[in-house]
């Protein structure tokens, strides 16, 4: 029974993860100067959530990868960035919402077009409930119809608890 919960458990943890994607900065390019598409393109064509990753290919000791403020961004200023990697397969993690700025750390590479600006949209979260005035005395006031989010979030449920359910109908009754 203990083996079960424990099965149970993680299989919760899997749904109610915050999961994120891996996007391969530049695509099948990679992080290089002059690519096929700007990576302006690139990520005007792409919807970056909290907990997604970006994934920068290059060769190691040719290349780096410098996260910049906004300023040394249109700057293509090297010499204050906020981190820098240079291992050839740098793996960043967008931890918050807004803008998130990239540059090459190479002389002359941002000028050519060896940059990065990526946007994280919001983290929605559920809508706080609003205070409703008292009803009048001998009035029948109807049920609030649910919002688009909430009525995504309940079906969403429903359907973890219905795969967990079958599940361990499938563990318990084999």
């Amino acid at each position: 029974m203990d083996r079960l919960l424990l099965l149970a458990g993680v299989l919760l943890s899997f749904f109610h993860g915050s999961f994120g994607y891996d996007f391969y900065v530049g695509g099948k390019d990679g992080w290089v100067v002059k690519p096929d598409e700007s990576y302006d393109l690139w990520a005007v064509n792409m919807r970056f959530q909290v907990n997604d990753k970006l994934v920068f290919k290059y060769k190691k000791g040719e290349d780096s990868v410098l996260q910049v403020k906004e300023k040394d961004f249109n700057l293509c200023n090297t010499s204050n960035p906020i981190k820098k990697f240079n291992n050839g397969d740098t793996v960043f993690l967008l931890d918050r919402s807004g803008p998130f700025y990239f540059i090459s750390g190479e002389p002359g590479h941002c000028a050519q077009g060896q940059k990065l600006v990526v946007v994280v949209m919001a983290v929605r979260l559920p809508p706080s409930p609003s205070p409703s005035p008292a009803p009048a005395a001998n009035s029948v006031s109807p049920l609030p119809s649910p919002t688009p989010s909430s009525a995504i979030g309940e079906a969403v449920s429903r359907v973890y608890c219905g795969v967990l359910a079958l599940f361990l109908g499938a563990v318990v009754f084999g």
